[in-house]
């Protein structure tokens, strides 16, 4: 009792104001009211397996809320790359040959939910340089044949103004077309006219009719994701390789997809990427402009491309003189890089190898190249025609292989205007050195790096420059 009292007569004492409630807490009661406080968020972490082209995979502890963003950037900074924003997180679906590019803004966890056991699905981090290309070329991908607009908008829309309306809530032009469409339960495919508009995707009973009375319903795109084919031909049955999908949310497997196939690359461009701008539409404006963001007043459709890091490390210079200058003229950059292709033989032959004697600079220029990242040893025509493909058909994306008709040679694989195309790289024997040639010997090049670096800043014989190269990495 005497110490209840001694409490009693403690607690009746006035206390002292604090003049620094800030600094100091009362443990009976809290100096900050509860709305001043920050709000307590408990962001679960969840584990996630990111492969690379190369079959290496690393995992990773993420909140559960991360974005496919997101986890570029963190795979970026912990790997040491250079972030020229084409980095993507991609999502195969192995078992049914699917695939698809995760939009920056997609939620990770959100689309592994999705994901079936028997379906065998992997995320794969690589790059993607066609992933916004429309923003900054969209004359190649939606060509005149395939799109019309309302009938009150004047029909000389620019393409610029095509992505304007895309973006635009109130209109929207229409994309038409015939495809490949295989019937539900069925393995036939059949040729149907496709029209899609902002209500979604319809196909037409009647030939090209597009009256409302012939019109028929075939997919909307909220509750639905769109895929590409990944396997052409083998899986499905499809009667081309331009094979895409759209597969419901949650589907119990392959008989709820709803397949179609266009009959060239241009055409599925074209509807894919509609159908991207159609379900995202601003977002996708947004996902572009973020790397933009702080750049006082850039527009995106006015934007300049960036160039690579290769294109811009790389330019003619002519240092004979007291001053130095940039080679503008093509055909005196090629003499220049013959000469200079020349002199580095020759002082290449002058190298000691670790042991102290010469290297012999025939075998040295036979291997030197299988270290570049753009070189894959002994791959077949279609497995660079799925790593291009991987990588974004934009002109300019390319890589070098060994021959399999031809051993002693090697191919220059290059998209250009959606299409890939193959350039043999022949060994050509003069005097007594081995030089390299895409031209009958026209240009020759003392090995396959300076014959690289040469159409890297020459189109030549080429149908553009190589810009962007495939390559393994690894995580």
């Amino acid at each position: 009792n005497r110490r209840k009292k001694k409490d009693d007569n403690i607690l009746e004492i006035p206390s002292i104001p604090n003049p620094f409630p800030e600094l100091c807490c009362s443990p009976f009661a809290s100096v900050l009211s509860a709305s001043l406080l920050p709000k307590a968020t408990s962001r679960k972490k969840q584990v996630i397996k990111v492969y690379s082209e190369d079959d290496t995979s690393r995992t990773l502890e993420v909140p559960s809320d991360i974005t496919a963003r997101d986890v570029c950037q963190l795979l970026i900074l912990k790997n040491h790359y250079i972030d020229d924003h084409s980095w993507t997180l991609f999502e195969q679906l192995t078992h049914t040959g699917l695939g698809k590019a995760i939009e920056d803004h997609e939620l990770v966890m959100e689309v592994q939910s999705n994901w079936v056991v028997e379906e065998e699905s992997k995320l794969y981090f690589r790059k993607n340089y066609a992933k916004y290309e429309f923003f900054k070329n969209p004359l190649s991908f939606f060509p005149d044949h395939m799109i019309s607009f309302p009938s009150e908008i004047n029909a000389a829309v620019s393409h610029s103004g095509i992505l304007q309306m895309f973006l635009s809530s109130s209109t929207y032009p229409e994309i038409h077309g015939y495809l490949h469409a295989k019937e539900q339960g069925k393995k036939s495919w059949k040729k149907l006219y496709f029209l899609l508009r902002r209500s979604g995707l319809y196909f037409s009973t009647k030939g090209a009719s597009k009256e409302p009375r012939h019109l028929q319903f075939f997919c909307e795109f909220s509750n639905s994701d769109m895929y590409m084919s990944l396997t052409g031909k083998k899986i499905s049955g499809a009667p081309t390789n331009y094979g895409f999908c759209f597969k419901p949310n949650k589907s119990g497997g392959t008989r709820d997809l709803k397949q179609l196939c266009a009959d060239d690359e241009q055409s599925r461009t074209c509807w894919m990427t509609a159908i991207r701008l159609l379900k995202y539409g601003m977002q996708l404006y947004q996902n572009y402009m973020q790397p933009y963001q702080g750049r006082s007043g850039c527009s995106p459709l006015s934007i300049t491309p960036m160039r690579s890091i290769s294109e811009n490390s790389l330019v003619a210079m002519d240092f004979s003189g007291h001053r130095s200058r940039i080679i503008e003229n093509p055909t005196e950059a090629l003499s220049v890089a013959v000469e200079e292709g020349l002199a580095w033989r020759k002082r290449g032959c002058l190298r000691l190898n670790s042991h102290g004697s010469p290297i012999a600079m025939s075998n040295m220029g036979m291997s030197i190249h299988r270290s570049q990242s753009w070189f894959h040893h002994k791959i077949s025509r279609e497995e660079a025609q799925r790593l291009i493909l991987q990588h974004g058909l934009v002109d300019g994306v390319f890589l070098v292989r060994d021959s399999q008709s031809n051993p002693k040679t090697f191919v220059l694989s290059l998209s250009h205007g959606l299409k890939i195309k193959h350039f043999q790289i022949v060994p050509l024997e003069d005097d007594g050195k081995l030089f390299y040639t895409l031209d009958d010997g026209h240009t020759r090049f003392t090995d396959l790096i300076q014959l690289v670096e040469f159409y890297q800043l020459n189109k030549g014989v080429l149908p553009c420059k190589l810009k962007h190269y495939c390559a393994r990495i690894a995580l």
